[in-house]
């Protein structure tokens, strides 16, 4: 018997796609979907899944995505992962130096990373709050954080995650006046191997690049044992803090 559901917003993602196949496993758990692509979501497998398709990810769409969850499930959503993430774009890799900062390719990273999750938590936060236990994980990077920067470059990617890190921190400080079962968390799943690692993975340690079905279990448990304690954290894929 279905008690509860699970969110999976940026549903195409390779964690993501992990993401909704363990979750299909549970007997208690519905799983509603949503992306601009859902294809992956036709498999049998994924016969009792709810799967939203958006065209794309502007605020009027996210808007009627939200509405149209309400409709899906009278179940109290418990957990929520928005997996957006864009590294590169076709045209431009990350930066190396202040001579390649576009400021085209930086509109489209944060675009991206910090205002499309942004209107997810703007929108959702209300249909969210409540008596039931809410843990709402956002996908981030280590390299998002301003005390663990060393190495410089990747001026737009780790802006845009750096600021997503800063409204993530804001919002749960309006959630624990307002929205007191609400949880946020800003996830590090590590290099994962995916088209959004791909260009770099030559650089990473074979035992570092992980499979996305690994981050998957290990975010699952990680946001199982996670308390609604009022706060954000900003965690990576073994569970240990990382400085914002």
């Amino acid at each position: 018997m279905k008690n509860q559901a699970t969110l999976i917003i940026g549903a195409n993602s390779e964690i993501a796609k992990a993401l909704s196949s363990n979750i299909i496993t549970f007997e208690n758990t519905q799983l509603i979907v949503i992306s601009r692509d859902t294809s992956s979501y036709q498999q049998e497998k994924f016969n009792k899944t709810s799967v939203i398709t958006l065209n794309d990810y502007q605020e009027q769409s996210i808007r009627q995505a939200t509405s149209q969850l309400k409709s899906l499930t009278k179940l109290p959503i418990t957990k929520v992962f928005i997996c957006h993430g864009v590294l590169h774009t076709k045209d431009q890799l990350p930066e190396k130096r202040l001579e390649d900062f576009s400021p085209t390719m930086f509109n489209q990273i944060v675009a991206a990373n910090t205002i499309t999750p942004m209107l997810w938590l703007k929108h959702l936060t209300p249909i969210l709050s409540g008596k039931v236990d809410c843990k709402i994980t956002i996908f981030s990077a280590r390299v998002g954080s301003i005390a663990d920067n060393k190495l410089g470059g990747w001026y737009s990617y780790r802006a845009s995650k750096a600021a997503m890190n800063m409204l993530i921190k804001s919002t749960s400080i309006e959630l624990a006046r307002r929205a007191k079962n609400i949880k946020l968390i800003s996830f590090h799943p590590g290099t994962t191997d995916s088209p959004l690692s791909k260009p770099f993975q030559s650089n990473v340690p074979k035992d570092k690049l992980f499979t996305s079905e690994f981050v998957a279990k290990q975010l699952i448990d990680i946001v199982d044992n996670m308390l609604i304690d009022g706060k954000a954290s900003f965690i990576d894929w073994k569970g240990e803090k990382i400085l914002w």
